[in-house]
């Protein structure tokens, strides 16, 4: 593919003025109207040392609006950077609706520079190429707008390039000796490239090869593509606008048609119940391993991420509470997870749950999670039905993402039945000490009881996955529930530890 290139295309300062003419006023504009449309824009620019990927930048930029966009270099990963997923510093560096923003490398570096370094084995290759694909999928689906953009030049021009910036001693510092290393293996590297291209060549995030040999070519075509490509959304966008004030927004909140027969929450036997006594006794047992456990975490720099969701009054806090007891508090951190706020809401959904994933040695513990995609917005309609079926994939990919990077990965459903539900709920009426805990909503909620159940079932048996198990814990015994839900935890990290 890249050797076949005519990489003597060149274009007259007369044609290069004359197109960019057009070109300019048009980038300015649609800027502006992906603003208007809330539409996120992400530009990546890869290609070989030297082929300008750092100018054409610096030139697309100059027809926007600066408050509008920001732009990104993607170096070595820092010390910080190296204790997360590698696939977290980019879900971080995300545009919200109505921004752009432009990277000087990308996520693709784990594939190219990385991969010819060798900091990336041969055996983490295809889990490499599977995160990038599923973090462009789930980010087209969810309305991003990806460019990609891979300049091209050859061998001999790059030597060329190289030349004249390591003969200034203000420019020399741009060249590394494993810019030069690549260099001098240049078919190999150009291989790689080409396998890049190749597998990560997609209808939802294609890539836009840019002769870039002659630098006033490069610039008018890359404004060209990105002109383009943001035209065709804005004219999509319209549509769908035009099309949903017609029929309305089409939302579904139906449960599952069927093909799941199998009931998860009907096999769990609520029954199961400790004694106060043998409660305290176990308790303390297993908080002293979770106390020695949780240093032993941080020693061997190994992430932790716990989950929990369940019915309401399902003790969730209880068995949080229990589980961190005993815990260093500097190790760990609990998010409690609430409706998305304003800026929660210009993002990816999943966003705000990948910028609080924690670093090696670390927990993280999620009081509501990321289901709320196919349970809650499912089932209340605050998403539309190809959103929350295409989550089960999307919650998957980032789960393995994060197992895949050495977490340990557990997810708790605290299940309790609907008596005792009301019984906890009054009880909470009752006391002024608790009555906060307790809302009109959860009320309404028991009407939509069994629509509830349903999808929790089909959540279950479609995210229940070796790197990332959900744990049903019985729970109309609080005492059950908690020893259960430590003993879990415990079990996995001895098991990891091992």
């Amino acid at each position: 593919m890249l050797e076949k290139l005519d990489l003597t295309k060149t274009l007259s300062k007369a044609e290069y003025k004359k197109k960019m003419e057009k070109l300019e006023p048009k980038l300015g504009r649609l800027q502006r109207e992906c603003r208007e449309y809330g539409i996120p824009v992400m530009i990546a620019f890869e290609g070989y040392g030297a082929s300008g990927k750092g100018v054409q930048i610096g030139e697309l930029i100059k027809a926007l609006d600066p408050r509008g966009f920001e732009v990104y270099a993607v170096k070595n990963e820092t010390e910080e950077e190296k204790m997360y997923p590698f696939m977290w510093r980019f879900w971080t560096k995300l545009p919200p609706n109505g921004r752009i923003a432009i990277y000087d490398s990308s996520w693709y570096r784990r594939v190219l520079a990385d991969r010819f370094d060798k900091k990336v084995k041969k055996s983490e290759l295809a889990d490499a190429y599977r995160s990038i694909c599923s973090f462009e999928e789930q980010l087209t689906a969810g309305g991003m707008v990806m460019i990609k953009i891979f300049l091209a030049i050859d061998k001999k021009e790059q030597r060329k390039r190289f030349d004249k910036l390591l003969g200034s001693e203000e420019t020399a510092w741009r060249v590394s000796k494993r810019d030069l290393k690549r260099h001098k293996n240049f078919e190999k590297y150009q291989q790689m490239n080409e396998e890049m291209l190749t597998r990560t060549d997609t209808e939802y995030a294609p890539w836009n090869i840019v002769e870039a040999v002659d630098r006033k070519f490069a610039a008018a075509k890359i404004f060209a593509i990105v002109v383009h490509t943001l035209e065709e959304k804005i004219e999509e966008l319209k549509r769908q606008k035009k099309q949903e004030k017609k029929v309305g927004k089409q939302t579904d909140s139906s449960v599952s048609n069927g093909r799941l027969k199998e009931s998860i929450l009907g096999k769990t036997d609520l029954s199961l119940a400790y004694t106060k006594e043998e409660y305290k006794k176990k308790l303390i047992k297993l908080q002293k391993k979770m106390e020695k456990l949780h240093g032993e975490l941080y020693r061997r720099r190994i992430p932790v991420v716990l989950g929990f969701e369940g019915w309401d009054a399902g003790g969730k806090g209880g068995a949080i509470k229990r589980l961190t007891e005993r815990m260093d508090p500097r190790g760990y951190v609990v998010h409690p997870t609430a409706s998305p706020n304003d800026i929660e809401r210009a993002y990816h959904y999943l966003w705000r749950f990948w910028i609080d994933m924690p670093k090696a040695g670390h927990v993280t513990i999620f009081d509501r999670t990321w289901y709320g995609r196919v349970m809650v917005e499912r089932i209340e309609g605050f998403c539309m039905k190809q959103e929350w079926q295409r989550a089960y994939k999307e919650i998957n990919d980032m789960e393995k993402d994060l197992a895949d990077a050495g977490a340990i990965v557990l997810k708790f459903w605290m299940q309790i039945d609907k008596d005792e539900q009301a019984r906890r709920f009054k009880a909470r009426q009752e006391n002024p000490e608790k009555q906060w805990k307790i809302t009109d909503e959860d009320w309404r909620n028991r009407e939509k009881w069994d629509k509830y159940e349903e999808a929790v079932d089909e959540m279950l048996i479609r995210t229940s996955t070796p790197g990332a198990p959900w744990i049903v814990v019985e729970g109309n015994n609080k005492y059950y529930a908690r020893i259960k839900v430590l003993e879990t935890v415990v079990n996995a990290i001895e098991e990891r530890l091992r």
